[in-house]
């Protein structure tokens, strides 16, 4: 691990992992708060018995009213339902507090129960004096040379130190400040594999690249593996597990056997909601895990019971049970408004499990505009569907014997438009789901597209958002009254033609989305710029949605596009006649570059190839 220059590492406590438990004894008894501490066999009054109910995981204290009494009013989640008897959850915290407890009220254990107490008081042990060693890593840390390809910044810097401090914790960064890349700076750090990630279905493949570009392991790319389909299976020998929230539920017996020491909850609060084999399956994965990362810039949507449920996950029973947290922190026993959430969130952060910052607290470390390539999945059968009559477009121009210099160039634009057309449409509901993701988090959103087909898609799968849209089929009227809706913030999303945009002021934008893509890098950047103006006080962040096949692998070269980055700076200057002639060229390659791909494969074929093979 190294550090920042500036930060004081001048004691060596600094540079220790905090997961090594490897320490001197007499380091980590020192390191041990008093009440945790081996104590003395109590010879005197003993004030009741202590116990452990395995149905409800919890340790039963009974014993004189005083004692049952004080629990309750100390801990007012160890409330059980009869008297002289107090209830508490099998937790590290809550067996810290119960030993600190019989420093002052001795308890008799029962012999049958003693084995199982000082397994839980050794874990509660371990983890005080993890969290005594990691609170002396320095505020800001990168990962140690070799393990990441990638440079942080400094808020970036501060998260990783943040992830490595705490085993259990929740990253709810907004949108767009890098939660995927610290948290694969974490893995990096730690060094622990196997790794199961689980993401939504649409981000599967952007996890894939991104730990490709990011992740080494002893120098080298690490072998990267998408589980696939509901049915468990025999898996290949991988440093990185990618599976996605829907699988969960049929690998939900197997998973806690595999092994994984390190599982990251990407967009968490898929798990918001308690009560479904998906949320069991994750609650058990999580339980056999040594670490546990949750990453969400909005953890929760309508009711603040909700953390419960996500915390739960990462950390069981830290708010303790669900009545005992509704009592306590909700407005009445089993509801889901919590009284004080200012008062939560101040605990959640006191205490690790979450961390959070938002733009406006790091304006001044981002770029004024940023650009980032997401590679998305796509419906192959449906782009399978779509190409078919575009095949014998393209045996007609192969042939070409017949046709003149215009009908074959006419011909090669048809083609093209209607292989980025079936593109644009087999990957639309997929940026549909990233585009529900951005405005859940509150972000307002800009969403370019090209194809009216493809629009139509954007309309019904994003009804529910109430869309503006100006894609050139509008009346002046309607185009105008589409834009003051977004600019008055009557809707967060407008949806606009790549080529209609034109003299618009969208400066109200937090987020610029291209769904399709175009030929020329300065139509892109005049779209960025309908947001990118005066007036915008915000750090634009610019996505590029694209897609494993079809159009987009080519348009990306075109333009000088790379997943996650950009190779080139692109253009904002008008175009000279040198690029005409360039942009007139660019249908004719594609076509090239089409029958060259459907000599060896049929449309779509490669793209089911890449998942799970191609990337290990």
């Amino acid at each position: 691990m190294s550090f920042p220059d500036g930060d004081d590492i001048s004691s060596g406590a600094l540079i220790y992992d905090p997961m090594d438990q490897e320490e001197a004894p007499a380091e980590s008894e020192a390191l041990l708060p008093v009440y945790l501490r081996p104590m003395p066999s109590a010879s005197g009054h003993t004030y009741g018995t202590l116990s452990y109910n395995k149905r409800s995981r919890c340790w039963v204290v009974k014993g004189d009213p005083s004692v049952t009494e004080m629990c309750k009013r100390l801990f007012p989640g160890s409330k059980g339902s009869k008297r002289g008897e107090a209830r508490f959850t099998d937790h590290r915290r809550m067996v810290a507090d119960l030993q600190w407890l019989m420093l002052r009220f001795p308890l008799d254990i029962r012999m049958s129960d003693l084995t199982h107490w000082q397994e839980a008081i050794g874990k509660a042990r371990e983890h005080a004096v993890r969290e005594a060693r990691a609170a002396l890593l320095p505020p800001k840390m990168t990962p140690r040379e070799g393990t990441f390809e990638g440079t942080l910044m400094p808020f970036q810097q501060e998260g990783l130190s943040h992830l490595m401090r705490h085993e259990r914790t929740l990253l709810a960064d907004e949108m767009g400040l890098g939660k995927t890349v610290q948290a694969l700076a974490c893995l990096a750090s730690q060094g622990t594999f196997p790794v199961l990630i689980v993401p939504p279905p649409h981000l599967c493949r952007n996890w894939q690249e991104e730990t490709l570009r990011f992740l080494r392991i002893e120098g080298k790319v690490p072998r990267v593996y998408q589980i696939t389909g509901l049915k468990p299976y025999p898996l290949p020998e991988a440093d990185v597990y990618i599976m996605h929230y829907l699988l969960l539920r049929g690998w939900k017996d197997i998973l806690p056997g595999l092994g994984f020491k390190v599982v990251v909850f990407d967009e968490i609060q898929e798990l918001r909601h308690a009560g479904t084999e998906k949320y069991s399956a994750a609650s058990l994965l999580s339980s056999a895990a040594d670490r546990v990362l949750g990453l969400s810039g909005t953890p929760i949507y309508n009711r603040g019971g909700e953390i419960w449920n996500v915390i739960n996950i990462l950390d069981f029973h830290f708010l303790g049970d669900w009545e005992s947290f509704t009592r306590e922190w909700c407005y009445g026993y089993g509801r889901e408004i919590v009284a004080k959430p200012d008062l939560l969130g101040d605990y959640l952060r006191r205490e690790g499990l979450m961390f959070r910052r938002t733009k406006a607290q790091v304006l001044s470390e981002l770029p004024p505009k940023r650009r980032l390539v997401q590679e998305l999945d796509f419906n192959d059968a449906v782009y399978t569907r779509l190409m078919a009559p575009v095949l014998q477009e393209l045996g007609k121009w192969q042939e070409g014997g017949s046709l003149s210099i215009q009908e074959k160039r006419l011909l090669e634009e048809s083609i093209s438009l209607h292989a980025r057309q079936a593109t644009g449409i087999a990957k639309a509901p997929y940026v549909c789901a990233f585009v529900k993701a951005l405005l859940d988090g509150g972000e307002k959103v800009l969403l370019f597209a090209h194809h009216h087909q493809v629009f139509d898609i954007y309309r019904e799968e994003l009804k529910a958002y109430h869309p503006s849209f100006v894609t050139g089929r509008e009346s002046l009227d309607e185009k105008t009254k589409a834009v003051s809706n977004f600019m008055e913030e009557r809707t967060a999303l407008l949806c606009i033609s790549l080529r209609a945009g034109s003299g618009l002021n969208l400066q109200k934008a937090t987020c610029v989305i291209f769904g399709e893509l175009d030929w020329s890098p300065a139509v892109h950047s005049q779209a960025e710029d309908r947001a990118h103006r005066i007036g915008q006080e915000d750090s634009l962040l610019c996505y590029y949605l694209v897609s494993p096949g079809g159009s987009d692998a080519f348009m990306q070269e075109s333009l000088g596009l790379k997943v996650s980055q950009f190779v080139s700076l692109m253009g904002d200057t008008p175009k000279g006649q040198e690029e005409v002639m360039e942009e007139a060229g660019y249908a004719r390659r594609h076509v090239e570059a089409l029958a060259a791909s459907l000599r060896t494969e049929k449309p779509g074929e490669g793209a089911e190839k890449r998942p799970a093979e191609a990337n290990l």
